[in-house]
């Protein structure tokens, strides 16, 4: 399918999500060769009227070329007419007509049989020009990566914006919280958010809030309808510490130091509490200490040079810790994680151990990530970039850190680069 009518599913996915009547649809789709019987009855499993929806709208990009065309043909024969001519308007040209799609005869194999039987199938192939049909890719090298548009080992990011970004950002917080200032937390703050704005992210920064103002901020954002997205992203740069948890430790501050575990942050996103992200993924980066806990390393045989990184400018983001005079290195919060699938919870370190952050230039783990991502986003999964992360926050500095994640996604993760 050529750009300009991808294009126009894109920007129209969200008004054809809300008016499609698929039930109608089906029939002509199949009939008219734009979709097998498998495909549909895997798009009817997608759930409601708006999921199946949505992916017919993503998996009709993929049909070829006379696909949009007899998709508008149909939309205009089954009472879509205003979805036909905004798409139609959409490509910014006249549409071409539909080529017609007739049955090929397939001769059964095996020994010659009576004319008079019928022994042959019947298959709707649209006729197109020998340059213009479908020729399978060559099969990928052993080791090789993985085909991104393979939607069975692969989560399809086609929407633009592909989904919300929310950043949390709390570096000043109340006298009697005993909870130190955050300096540098800015500098991590605005490298995350032109970093996913440039993955089409729609992102949204909130600073300085009290811990009741961001669980209501994250209920809010679960309640959103999230039909025509593909995924979901939270960041919290904050204080962090130990708490009581059922599944996973960790929590973070608000800046009046009262916490929120990062459990029931996630939980808020699981299939049954939002309902228009299930089955999609839902990401989550914590920048925040998991405990008190210094890890001073025990000694390796280096296969590249000690990072050298200044001791002078680095602070923690735990519960009030008293460092040795001359280093400060503050502390960041572990990230606790629900059973339900499609969720990645990203954190800075190991549970029970602090977390750095350089004054001047930010927290290893958040300058760190944005590397990765600037280097790596439009070639590998998110998983992979990950274990990247981790070894490079390894080697750094006197006291060690390690970030780590829990991972319940069913897919591989790619980001959606401009």
């Amino acid at each position: 399918m050529e750009e300009a009518r991808r294009s126009a599913l894109r920007r129209g996915r969200l008004r054809l999500v809300e008016g499609l009547r698929p039930d109608v649809l089906w029939g002509p789709l199949r009939e008219r060769g734009v979709f097998t019987s498998a495909m549909v009855e895997d798009m009817q499993s997608a759930g409601t009227r708006r999921e199946q929806a949505r992916q017919l709208v993503i998996d009709l990009e993929s049909r070829g070329k006379q696909a949009f065309p007899i998709f508008l043909s149909i939309l205009r024969d089954t009472g879509h007419g205003d979805l036909a001519d905004m798409l139609d308007e959409g490509c910014g040209s006249p549409m071409s007509p539909p080529v017609d799609l007739r049955p090929v005869q397939l001769e059964l194999p095996g020994e010659r049989r009576d004319k008079s039987v019928r022994t042959t199938e019947y298959l709707s192939i649209p006729v197109q020009a020998e340059s213009e049909r479908f020729r399978m890719p060559p099969a990928p090298a052993q080791g090789s990566a993985v085909d991104k548009s393979d939607h069975r080992l692969v989560y399809q990011l086609r929407a633009d914006p592909c989904g919300h970004c929310l950043i949390f950002n709390n570096v000043s917080f109340s006298p009697d919280s005993n909870l130190s200032p955050r300096a540098g937390s800015d500098i991590d703050c605005e490298k995350l958010e032109k970093r996913f704005r440039s993955l089409c992210f729609n992102v949204q920064t909130l600073r300085n809030l009290k811990a009741q103002e961001i669980d209501l901020e994250l209920r809010k954002l679960a309640r959103l309808d999230h039909s025509a997205l593909d995924c979901c992203l939270v960041v919290i740069l904050s204080h962090g510490c130990q708490t009581s948890h059922i599944q996973f430790p960790g929590g973070i501050y608000g800046t009046d130091g009262k916490t929120i575990p990062i459990e029931k942050i996630v939980n808020y996103f699981n299939g049954s509490q939002c309902p228009s992200l299930r089955g999609k993924p839902k990401l989550f980066f914590i920048q925040a200490c998991g405990g008190e806990q210094k890890d001073q390393g025990f000694e390796v045989d280096f296969e590249s040079p000690r990072d050298e990184t200044c001791q002078g400018s680095i602070e923690s983001d735990a519960i009030p810790f008293q460092a040795p005079s001359g280093s400060v290195d503050e502390l960041d919060a572990v990230a606790s994680l629900p059973t339900p699938g499609d969720i990645l919870v990203s954190y800075s370190t190991f549970p029970g151990f602090v977390s750095w952050r350089d004054r001047v230039s930010g927290s290893w783990y958040v300058e760190t990530l944005d590397s990765v991502l600037e280097c790596y986003a439009s070639s590998e999964d998110l998983l992979t970039m990950l274990v990247r992360v981790s070894d490079i926050v390894s080697t750094k500095g006197k006291y060690k850190q390690i970030p780590g994640c829990f991972n319940f996604l069913r897919k591989k993760f790619f980001f959606l680069c401009k």
